[in-house]
């Protein structure tokens, strides 16, 4: 093949891969494909960001807090305030619990959850806000429909919120939502609350409430200036439901012309936390001088003690452990009654019918084959008190239980 051959044929190969490319490009489709990643770190963490950011968008500020060490000033003079208690109170003091309710009574909205059941036994909850306010918390599947039409009659509506309507109690639509029926309004809305609970208020000490088919769910009270919402759960806030049903509504209608506190931790740190989060390089030091006098008190001083030869143990040594070993744990009489059943057993074989003498006939047959008198023989045999014999005493005792043994 010639160069020009080649280059010839080069080209056409060139000219053939173009083509192709071309034809191909004209068959791309282009478009767009959205990956969902999945909420953001934030959302993550904070599963009421949706709840914070639905009320901003309402033109309620929300501030978030992660203790309740700082509460807003409830002045009435400035604009009306809401703090909403979404976390865990496990750890709250009863100092702050009187703190709380110190801010509702001078003209705070405070929103809660009912966190324990009600423990008849103990005549308590342990939930310290609750408590305080004489509510009650119980299981729905616990309580008599009795029990619940009378303690539902037994609650005074307040504007802007009513009760039910009679009429509309037999045939209620979606029984398992909670209903909240508002002044100049027909129809309720319709609230996602979890209805495994149920709350009472065996005082009369609220003014309105929301209730499903079954159970009560939200109580509203006043208490000096202020306003308490207590509700049984706040998973209907969270990001996962907060869009469904009137969630959303509810938590703007209970928030709206105020500015929102939200506290989504309301423990306080340990001892420990605090050490660690104020010194951590005081107890990183600490740590390792512990650590360090651990290995120094730990370490060997001085050669290893080399194990006994066994060369140099002897049976009278043996001999000696032994009854070292019976005498602290039998005790003295054990070891004197047995040298004195040895000495009757080698007695039997000296005198046939030994057995059949009474006590004082064998201790003469005694006397007669170890030629002692009759009144040696007897001490030595005699039972001994329980009483336990000084060294001197029981080694005495002993030498003479062995001479009678060793006579016969």
């Amino acid at each position: 093949m010639t160069r020009r051959t080649a280059i010839l044929l080069g080209l056409l190969i060139l000219a053939l891969l173009l083509l192709a490319a071309q034809r191909s490009y004209d068959h791309i489709e282009r478009y767009t494909v959205s990956i969902d990643q999945g909420p953001s770190p934030e959302a993550r963490s904070n599963p009421y960001l949706a709840a914070q950011e639905y009320l901003r968008q309402r033109s309620i500020p929300v501030n978030v807090i992660t203790n309740i060490n700082h509460l807003p000033d409830p002045n009435p003079q400035l604009p009306a305030k809401t703090l909403i208690l979404l976390d865990s109170r496990e750890n709250m003091t009863p100092g702050q619990a009187d703190e709380v309710l110190q801010w509702v009574l001078d003209g705070g909205h405070l929103i809660f959850v009912a966190e324990q059941l009600w423990d008849e036994k103990k005549g308590r909850s342990g939930d310290l806000l609750l408590d305080r306010l004489h509510l009650r918390q119980y299981l729905s599947k616990d309580l008599q429909k009795q029990d619940l039409q009378e303690s539902n009659q037994r609650v005074r509506p307040m504007i802007p919120m009513r009760a039910a309507p009679i009429s509309d109690t037999p045939n209620l639509p979606w029984p398992e939502l909670t209903r909240l029926y508002i002044e100049n309004e027909s129809a309720p809305a319709y609230i996602g609350f979890d209805t495994a609970f149920h709350l009472d208020d065996p005082q009369d000490v609220a003014q309105a409430w929301a209730n499903s088919a079954d159970s009560t769910h939200m109580l509203q009270l006043t208490r000096g200036q202020g306003i308490i919402t207590v509700v049984t759960d706040a998973d209907l806030w969270k990001t996962r439901a907060i869009g469904k049903y009137d969630n959303a509504w509810l938590l703007w209608y209970l928030a709206q012309d105020s500015e929102v506190t939200l506290v989504l931790r309301t423990d306080h740190d340990n001892l420990f936390g605090l050490l660690l989060h104020n010194f951590p390089l005081a107890l990183t030091v600490l740590a390792l001088l512990i650590v360090l006098s651990l290995w120094h008190f730990g370490l060997r001083h001085g050669p290893l003690q080399a194990p006994a030869s066994r060369a140099r143990r002897q049976l009278t040594e043996h001999l000696r452990a032994s009854a070292d070993f019976l005498l602290r744990h039998s005790g003295q009489q054990t070891l004197l009654r047995g040298l004195q059943q040895d000495i009757l057993r080698r007695a039997r074989q000296r005198h046939p019918g030994f057995e059949q003498l009474g006590v004082a006939d064998q201790w003469q047959v005694l006397a007669r084959l170890t030629r002692q008198s009759t009144s040696a023989v007897g001490q030595a045999m005699r039972p001994r008190p329980a009483k336990r014999l000084s060294s001197a005493d029981f080694t005495r005792q002993v030498a003479h239980l062995q001479a009678l043994r060793n006579a016969l």
